[in-house]
């Protein structure tokens, strides 16, 4: 992902913050509210950066001094909101300055709030080199108050990486624990159906946009774990096609985190994706993926409010 810088665009100080797409990305559109922070924004640029310069310190530097210097919250590397965090690839935090308690502990199977396991996906895209996700943290820049961040993690090493976000303090990523329930469900309920009825009968339905697996502006979406399209009833044109590499439009590699979190068994993750009850319209999403025999991969996803 060494070409990541050029496939995105800034971030429009509007509405406190509202992602643009790169052009040279087939999907665009935003997401935000409608307050603003002005001192919760910043570019991806400069967050790239901001990692980069601490990577360079880090390889430039004795890794006990770089770690004193990322733990140290009136250090170098604590600029306004951004800040770095180090981990090894087991998961264990290294350096951190503002969760001293976390120093040397594994953080391995830590979510956040809607269950997702941003550590994992962190090291997911470090251990590539560097790449994008999303996650919610709390924010000390107000009062330690979760919030939706983008993460950006880059390897130093193969033994450690680095990270850093960018808050977006008016973007709510809150979703109702029934509605993330019903959606479990609904994801279950399709594996089953996958595992009782076969690929090819369960594709067929799961591709019919009348069909028992269209709900309420719900669907299942399908993918081997080559990143093979086997199902999205709302985008036929898309079956067929390979979307290992697809990202949203603000670089995060969607089809490949939904590839890494299956391979678990199931589990949570955000994009930004159109909305199929909103005419397509680009908005932020909570999908829960689930693994059907260690070939194929299902799930489904719910959207914020805009």
């Amino acid at each position: 992902m060494n070409n990541l810088n050029i496939l995105l665009a800034a971030i429009l100080l509007l509405c406190g913050a509202i992602f643009v797409s790169p052009s040279t990305l087939a999907e665009d559109g935003s997401i935000g509210g409608a307050d603003s922070s002005p001192s919760a924004t910043a570019d991806v640029t400069e967050l790239v950066s901001f990692v980069q310069s601490a990577v360079a310190y880090a390889q430039e530097n004795e890794k006990e001094v770089a770690l004193d210097e990322f733990s140290n919250k009136t250090g170098s590397f604590v600029d306004g909101n951004l800040y770095i965090y180090a981990y090894d690839f087991n998961g264990t935090n290294i350096g951190h300055p503002f969760k001293s308690d976390w120093i040397g502990k594994s953080k391995l199977n830590e979510t956040d709030s809607n269950g997702v396991l941003y550590i994992r996906n962190l090291i997911d895209v470090a251990r590539d080199g560097e790449g994008f996700t999303y996650f919610i943290f709390p924010n000390p820049a107000h009062d330690n108050r979760d919030e939706f961040k983008i993460g950006y993690a880059m390897k130093v090493d193969d033994d450690w990486w680095l990270g850093s976000g960018l808050y977006f303090s008016n973007t709510s990523a809150t979703f109702d624990q029934a509605e993330k329930e019903d959606l479990v469900d609904f994801v279950e309920e399709a594996r089953s159906f996958a595992r009782e009825n076969g690929k090819e009968k369960s594709l067929e339905v799961f591709n019919d946009p009348a069909g028992d697996f269209t709900r309420d502006g719900r669907y299942i979406f399908a993918y081997d774990y080559e990143g093979l399209t086997l199902a999205l009833p709302y985008q036929p044109e898309l079956v067929g096609t390979t979307r290992i590499d697809a990202q949203d439009i603000n670089g995060v590699d969607f089809v490949q985190q939904a590839i890494d979190t299956a391979k678990m068994g199931d589990g949570f993750l955000y994009y930004v994706y159109p909305d199929s009850s909103r005419n397509m319209t680009q908005a932020l999403k909570l999908s829960y993926v689930a693994d059907v025999d260690g070939t194929w991969f299902l799930g489904s996803g719910i959207y914020t409010t805009v």
